[in-house]
C-alpha cells in the first residue's frame, strides 16, 4: 500500500497467536519497538488519530476515519497495515502494554438446556438399574443356593420388597418433577433463542464428544425412552447440519448454505464421511489432519460428514443412510456425478449395510457411487465384545453374580453389533442379542461394481505375527479389517491393490497416518504429496 500525503506513515504488523492471544510479531515502521505484543494492545495503544477499520478477510487494512477493531477480525497469521494520521513526522513507540486476554472463538454452550433434561432422565434410569440390581443381589443371598446354577427370583418379598418398590417409586417421582422443570427451562430457553443464528455457532468440541459417547454405549436406550440426547442422522459441515437443497453461489459456484457457510469443490463430486462407534464427525480431525479436507482440496471432492447414533443397530443405521443418501441426491442441486464413502471403524459397516439396504429398496444413489474405502471396519467382527460377551455368560452362571451381568448387558445394540460384524436385521436370529455366542450372520457380499478399498493397522512393527490376529490396531483384527474369512461365503474378497496394512499403528492413528492419507489421494484421486511414508505392508 502506496500513501502520497506526507502527514501519513504507513506500517505494517504481522499477527500470529501466542499464549492463547492474538500478538503482533513485527512493527515495521521506523521509531516503532520491535517485538511481539498483544494485537489489541497495539491498536488501543495508538495515540489521537490512528484509527483502524476492518479491511477483507484476505489482507485486512487499518485506515483513518475508523475506530479501532482489529482485536475482534484479526485471525490467526493476519498482516495489518497501519496508517498514521497525526501531525508528527512518525509514529511513537509502543511500549509496557498492558495485557488483555484475546476475545473468545464463537462456539456453542458446553451444554444446552435439553442436555441437562437428557443427563436427568438418564441419571433417573440409572438410579432405577442399580436399584434392580442390588436388589436382585438381595434376593439372591435371601434364598441361598447352590453357587453355580440359574438365576432365581429377581424380586425381593415383604418389608423387603416394599422397601426397594419405594425407592424406584420415589426416585421415579423425582425424575418427572426434575423432567418438568428442566423441560420448562429448555421451553424459555428455546423461546430465548428464537429469532437468533445460534446454528451459525460453531458446536462446542466437548459437547459433541460427550454426546457421541452417551450415545455409543447407551443410544438405543436414548431413542427407547425418547431421550433428548439421542442423536438423529444428519449431514454436517464443520459440526452444523446443512441443507442439502442449498442452491450453488452465482460468483464462484460453490455449494453455499447459510448454515455451515461456504463447501469446498462444485458439488458434483461428493465425499461422504462415516465415523465410528461413540465418535462424531469432528473427531476426524486428528493431529492436525482430515482426510476429508485432503481429498476435498486434492481432488475436488465436496466433503460432507454423517453424523448418527452409533448405539443403534447397525441395520437400522444402514436405513437412516441409505434415505438420508436418496434424498441427498434428490435435493442437490447438481448433478453428481461421483459419489464416494469414505467409513472408519463401524462406519464401514454402515455403509456397507446402507447398500444392501438401498439395493433391496431400489434406490437411485448406488448408481452414483464409485468407491468406498472402510478404514479399520471389523467386517468380521471385534474380539472385545466377544470377550464382553463371555463375561457376560460367565457372570450369568451363578445366581449370586447372575444380577451384575444385567450392568454388561445394558451396553448398546451397536456395541454387540460389532461381535461379528452384523449388517443386517436378519444376522440377529431369535431377536435377542445376549443369547448367542455363535456367528448367525446371512452373507452380504460387497456392493457390485462398485471398487472398495480396505485398510487396516496393526500395533506391531511387522506384518505378520500373532498380534495380528488377536490384537490387530487394538481393537480390530487384521482378518478381520482386510475381510478374510475362511467359509468363502462371508470373504469379502478385495484385490490386494485395494488393500493397505500399517505397522506400528492403532485404530484411531488410521485418521492421519501419512501412508493412508497417500494412498487415499492415490484412490480417489489427486496428487501424492511428497513426504516419506511411515512403515506399511502391502498385504
Amino acid at each position: 500500500m502506496t500513501i502520497h500525503a506526507p502527514r501519513f506513515t504507513v506500517f505494517s504488523i504481522q499477527a500470529f497467536e501466542r499464549d492463547g492471544r492474538l500478538a503482533i510479531g513485527s512493527l515495521d515502521a521506523p521509531g516503532f519497538a520491535s517485538g511481539a505484543m498483544p494485537a489489541c494492545d497495539a491498536m488501543r495503544s495508538l495515540p489521537d488519530g490512528w484509527h483502524a477499520s476492518r479491511g477483507n478477510a484476505a489482507h485486512p487494512v487499518l485506515e483513518p476515519g475508523l475506530h479501532a477493531r482489529a482485536c475482534q477480525t484479526a485471525g490467526l497469521g493476519a498482516r495489518f497495515d497501519v496508517i498514521h494520521h497525526a501531525p508528527h513526522p512518525a509514529p511513537p513507540t509502543l511500549t509496557d502494554p498492558t495485557p488483555l486476554p484475546r476475545a473468545p472463538r464463537a462456539a456453542g454452550p458446553a451444554l444446552h438446556a435439553a442436555d441437562l433434561r437428557g443427563l436427568a432422565r438418564l441419571g433417573i434410569d440409572a438410579v432405577t438399574g442399580v436399584t434392580d440390581v442390588v436388589e436382585g443381589m438381595h434376593a439372591a443371598i435371601a434364598q441361598p443356593s447352590w453357587p453355580l446354577g440359574p438365576a432365581g427370583p429377581a424380586r425381593t418379598r415383604g418389608l423387603t420388597g416394599f422397601v426397594y418398590r419405594t425407592v424406584r417409586g420415589t426416585t421415579r417421582a423425582v425424575g418427572t418433577g426434575l423432567d418438568a422443570v428442566l423441560g420448562g427451562v429448555g421451553a424459555a430457553a428455546a423461546r430465548g433463542a428464537s429469532g437468533h443464528a445460534t446454528s451459525a455457532r460453531a458446536p462446542s468440541a466437548r459437547r459433541e464428544a460427550l454426546l457421541a459417547a452417551l450415545n455409543g454405549v447407551w443410544g438405543d436406550h436414548l431413542v427407547a425412552t425418547g431421550n433428548p440426547l439421542a442423536i438423529p442422522m444428519t449431514l454436517r459441515v464443520d459440526g452444523r447440519v446443512i441443507d442439502p437443497a442449498a442452491g450453488p453461489s452465482r460468483s464462484d459456484g460453490r455449494i453455499i448454505d447459510p448454515t455451515a457457510g461456504p463447501l469446498r469443490g462444485d458439488g458434483r463430486r461428493v465425499l461422504v464421511m462415516v465415523h465410528g462407534l461413540c465418535m462424531n464427525d469432528l473427531q476426524w480431525r486428528r493431529n492436525g489432519h482430515d482426510h476429508g479436507a485432503m481429498l476435498a482440496e486434492a481432488g475436488g471432492w465436496t466433503t460432507l460428514h454423517v453424523h448418527y447414533n452409533t448405539g443403534r443397530h447397525v441395520a437400522d443405521n444402514g436405513r437412516a443412510l441409505d434415505a438420508l443418501l436418496e434424498d441427498l441426491l434428490a435435493r442437490w442441486p447438481v448433478a453428481v456425478e461421483s459419489l464416494a464413502i469414505v467409513g472408519h471403524s463401524m462406519g464401514g459397516l454402515v455403509a456397507r449395510s446402507a447398500c444392501h439396504a438401498a439395493a433391496e429398496a431400489g434406490r437411485r444413489w448406488p448408481a452414483a457411487l464409485s468407491a468406498m474405502v472402510c478404514l479399520g471396519t471389523p467386517h468380521h467382527g471385534a474380539p472385545l465384545e466377544r470377550l464382553g460377551h463371555v463375561v457376560d455368560r460367565t457372570l450369568g452362571a451363578s445366581p449370586y453374580a447372575a444380577p451384575l451381568a444385567r450392568l454388561g448387558r445394558g451396553r448398546s445394540a451397536g456395541i454387540t453389533d460389532l461381535r461379528h460384524g452384523l449388517l443386517r436385521d436378519e444376522d440377529r436370529a431369535g431377536g435377542d442379542r445376549f443369547a448367542h455366542a455363535h456367528d448367525t450372520r446371512v452373507p452380504t457380499p460387497l456392493p457390485a461394481g462398485v471398487p472398495v478399498y480396505l485398510v487396516a493397522a496393526t500395533t506391531a512393527a511387522r506384518v505378520g505375527g500373532r498380534r495380528d490376529t488377536w490384537v490387530g490396531d487394538g481393537m480390530v483384527p487384521l482378518a478381520s479389517a482386510l475381510g478374510e474369512h475362511p467359509d468363502p461365503a462371508f470373504a469379502l474378497g478385495v484385490p490386494r491393490a485395494r488393500r493397505l496394512v500399517v505397522a506400528s499403528t492403532n485404530h484411531w492413528d488410521l485418521l492421519a497416518h501419512p501412508e493412508v492419507a497417500a494412498r487415499l489421494r492415490r484412490w480417489l484421486g489427486g496428487p501424492a504429496r511428497l513426504t516419506p511414508p511411515a512403515p506399511a505392508a502391502a498385504r
